[in-house]
């Protein structure tokens, strides 16, 4: 009983494991809807084309009507498949009775053209129908296992009734030899695309993880300085039409370095992560990009359509980091821990000299710095530098 039900795991979950192979058949997903819409088309195209010589060999316009609304099925099938493929669709199980409905007209056309149109002659097309079928599909063994059994037991008993015992004899013969080819190769061809599609998928992550891990600073969770430089000048580059200035922040925590002799580096590390946090906020409420460029210093880049609200930005982030409430018994511009912030503006496609404009969003900060910290200074291209204070300075 061990054996057989490791063995039908293995058939199940082609041995990549339950959770890869779900992950996998979702992935092939539009790969089946694409191998669908082919196989339609090709099969409507073979099955008009086949229709002639009965119409105009055997004079059977029977023979030939049969072949050409098997042809129109195929059409159908296709043309409607690549109009669900336009669309959002993710009805899997539809996509199981689209596919039985295309093989149930495959299997037809073989069964009628090996067995009712020939009752006297071997058939030895069904082979080839059987096995080519499946081919192109990635779905689930059971599916294909029962699909093939259905389409056997449709052309075994076709033949019986049909044909004389020597012949349908010979029929149940190629019957069973064409299954079992069919179900190997599709379980091998399966078997090897769901591999590539695993091992794809896991380079993919690795790539992911890695990429992550190198522009990601580990303690903040922010981008880190590689980051920063590359989305900085990509922001240079790759600019909206409808956005006017782009402007870059540098951040710098105030007396940090009294922070963390008084507390220690944990306690610092602590205060790290939790301005970290917040800066990291604004990406999804402000659409600011966030990273870390040194120990306690950081920058931010944004988009802005009107200049006058880069102080309403300023002054958002400073009341984020006032909600804290970090203790910062060693600074002397306040109880808690500040942010002093350099920002310059520049008219987007005014300059791509990234490292410039780094410099004079620096040279702010120190201006915000001699200014007495806990304040922002904001200067660009035209605009003339002024300084913003914190609320609760500007109240005083």
């Amino acid at each position: 009983m061990i054996g057989i039900h490791r063995i039908f795991r293995s058939w199940r979950y082609y041995s990549f494991g339950k959770e890869q192979y779900r992950e996998c058949m979702s992935n092939t997903f539009n790969n089946n809807l694409v191998s669908l819409r082919k196989a339609n088309n090709f099969f409507a195209i073979f099955a008009a084309c086949f229709s002639i010589f009965p119409f105009f060999f055997e004079h059977n316009i029977y023979k030939a009507g049969i072949y050409l609304i098997s042809a129109s099925i195929a059409l159908t099938l296709g043309v409607y498949t690549n109009y669900k493929m336009q669309k959002e669709f993710e009805n899997t199980r539809f996509i199981y009775v689209l596919t039985v409905i295309f093989y149930a007209n495959v299997m037809l056309f073989g069964v009628y053209l090996g067995v009712w149109s020939n009752p006297g002659a071997r058939a030895t097309v069904f082979l080839c129908f059987l096995i080519c079928a499946l081919l192109m599909f990635i779905y689930p063994p059971l599916f294909n296992l029962c699909l093939t059994m259905g389409a056997m037991l449709v052309f075994i008993v076709s033949a019986m009734i049909i044909k004389n015992q020597d012949v349908w004899l010979f029929d149940f013969s190629n019957a069973l030899i064409a299954g079992a080819l069919s179900l190997y190769f599709t379980w091998h061809i399966s078997k090897l695309r769901l591999g590539l599609e695993i091992s794809a998928n896991m380079l993919e992550n690795d790539r992911d993880k890695y990429l992550d891990q190198s522009t990601i600073d580990e303690l903040t969770q922010l981008r880190n300085r590689r980051d920063f430089t590359q989305t900085f000048q990509r922001y240079l580059s790759n600019y909206r039409t409808s956005d006017d200035w782009l402007c870059i922040a540098i951040c710098d925590i105030d007396f940090f370095k009294n922070y963390n002799d008084h507390y220690g580096h944990p306690m610092g590390d602590d205060c790290l992560r939790g301005v970290g946090r917040i800066l990291n906020s604004l990406k999804d409420s402000k659409g600011i990009y966030s990273a870390r460029v040194g120990g306690e210093e950081f920058a931010l880049l944004w988009f802005e359509k009107n200049v006058a609200h880069v102080g309403a930005i300023v002054t958002h982030i400073a009341d984020l980091i006032s909600d804290l409430k970090i203790p910062h018994e060693k600074s002397s511009v306040s109880p808690f821990v500040t942010l002093s912030i350099g920002i310059y503006l520049e008219r987007c496609g005014a300059s791509d000299d990234s490292k410039a404009l780094y410099d004079l969003a620096d040279k702010a900060l120190y201006a915000a710095k001699d200014g007495g910290r806990n304040c922002a200074i904001i200067s660009g291209n035209g605009i003339d530098q002024y300084k913003i204070l914190p609320a609760s300075n500007s109240a005083a």
